[in-house]
């Protein structure tokens, strides 16, 4: 029997937003962690004027765009790497974590299992059914930490690759990177660990996977969050020289190439932080107020300690309730756990204005 492909997640919550639109005004969107705010002008400029339209874009990123990322890692982690050896390009990390189980299955044929943790964004998952992979959740605790000693021995064994993803998306938790990187070398799994939240981390300050060495280990990083620039897929992967080496290879052979002027007008993004410092305090404002909107309506949250979302217990064993509660009541669209692999929570994701938020306020008021 062939793959079955489930539905896209978010077509789901279509009925939802029909709800949340009842209410007088827009629907308060807070499902998708799509960013609302402006990214720097001078990355736009660069998108503009960087002469770079005519010819082919280098695959593994060009010499300015590579430079821009190992300075950047070196600023915000004190993580030194060789731009030729541990440093490539990928179009945004989705395409990223959803094509590389394939190419790595292609490098290790005997390994057939992506290990990912079982509550997390699902293209982890899919990404290992669409290579022909075996997708394995990895339990986690309460906190979010990835309890890899429940791990079936088979599965170790098989398996091709583990992802973590820190800060988590959806719950906003911190892994140990350093305990996790010894575990996959004592394993020889390689860990990937994608760090697109990495710059907005409330609990302490960013970490990587690749703090405690580079051997077998990649960390996976965008400018979607980072600097609000979803819309132009520009990400980079960084770490182990053999595993970059192929990687590097094998996208140069299916094609995968930013576009030339996407890179430039990276390069300018990852060489301000600025911009970044702005976004922090803006994040940290909106989940503050958001949580302070959900307890008027009797709904308790934890501040997370990563991360953009506040990941919400629903009271129920299904969080379709508190999704449809959200939309009837404050005309609020949110994200059912079940997305995530959690059938006790919803994600609220703080991705509109204050001002749009404020709505929110006047609907529990009034």
């Amino acid at each position: 029997m062939g793959f079955e492909l489930p539905p896209y997640p978010y077509d789901l919550l279509e009925p939802y937003r029909l709800i949340a639109a009842q209410h007088h005004g827009e629907v308060i969107d807070l499902s998708v962690g799509t960013p609302c705010d402006p990214p720097p002008s001078s990355v736009i400029s660069a998108l503009a004027k960087s002469d770079s339209e005519r010819g082919y874009p280098s695959s593994i990123g060009s010499q300015d765009f590579r430079e821009s990322c190992q300075l950047w890692v070196k600023r915000r982690f004190n993580v030194d790497l060789d731009i030729e050896k541990n440093i490539g390009a990928c179009i945004g990390t989705k395409e990223f974590v959803v094509s590389t189980p394939g190419y790595l299955r292609l490098r290790t044929p005997d390994k057939d299992t992506v290990l990912y943790p079982e509550v997390s964004y699902p293209s982890y998952a899919m990404g290992a059914h669409l290579s022909g992979c075996r997708a394995v959740p990895v339990p986690v605790d309460d906190t979010g930490q990835l309890l890899l000693s429940a791990l079936n021995p088979s599965d170790i064994e098989r398996a091709l690759m583990l992802w973590v993803n820190s800060p988590s998306n959806p719950t906003g938790a911190l892994t140990d990177l350093d305990a996790i990187a010894d575990w996959g070398r004592a394993k020889q799994i390689p860990v990937f660990n994608d760090e697109c939240y990495a710059e907005f981390t409330w609990a302490q300050a960013p970490q990587t996977i690749l703090n405690k060495g580079l051997s077998g280990v990649v960390a996976v990083h965008s400018l979607s969050k980072r600097s609000n620039l979803a819309g132009i897929r520009a990400g980079f992967f960084a770490g182990d020289q053999d595993l970059i080496h192929w990687l590097k290879e094998i996208r140069k052979h299916s094609g995968k190439m930013i576009p030339g002027p996407v890179q430039a007008a990276a390069s300018v993004a990852y060489s301000d932080d600025d911009h970044v410092e702005e976004q922090q305090l803006r994040y940290k404002e909106r989940l503050e107020f958001l949580q302070s909107c959900l307890q008027s309506l009797g709904i308790q949250s934890d501040f997370p300690q990563g991360a953009f979302y506040l990941w919400v217990a629903s009271g129920s064993n299904d969080p379709w309730d508190l999704v449809k509660y959200l939309a009837s009541e404050v005309g609020v669209l949110v994200t059912p756990g079940t997305f995530f692999g959690s059938s006790g929570h919803v994600r609220v994701a703080a991705v509109q204005t204050l001002e749009k938020l404020a709505v929110i306020r006047d609907r529990i008021d009034n």
